[in-house]
């Protein structure tokens, strides 16, 4: 696979993999990075912010301050209704649409 091949598949489904981990409770900015870079999903924190932005104007992502025992308050966030619902339209369209490719490229 090229990179750009790669990177077009990370930049198709990267945002509902942070509604994904924003569902099981709510993260701050480096939790995600640090679950979304381990996973190869992301290059670093820098691209994450924009994409936050972006799921916040969509209305799928709020935030909140939390207070940290090791400095400032931290910036969390959290799904909104909107943002449920956008997870449970992809979650339903996901399985069938890797089915789908997995049956054309084949798996080996």
């Amino acid at each position: 696979m090229t990179a750009d091949a790669g990177a077009q598949m990370r930049k198709g489904v990267v945002e509902y993999c942070v509604l994904g981990l924003l569902s099981r409770e709510p993260m701050y900015g480096w939790q995600l990075s640090e679950a979304l870079t381990g996973a190869g999903l992301i290059a670093s924190i820098g691209t994450l912010y924009p994409l936050l932005g972006r799921l916040r104007d969509n209305g799928w992502v709020t935030t909140f301050d939390r207070p940290s025992e090791s400095g400032p308050a931290r910036k969390y966030y959290r799904l909104t209704d909107a943002g449920i619902d956008q997870l449970a339209r992809f979650r339903a369209q996901w399985a069938p649409f890797a089915r789908a490719v997995t049956g054309m490229v084949g798996e080996g």
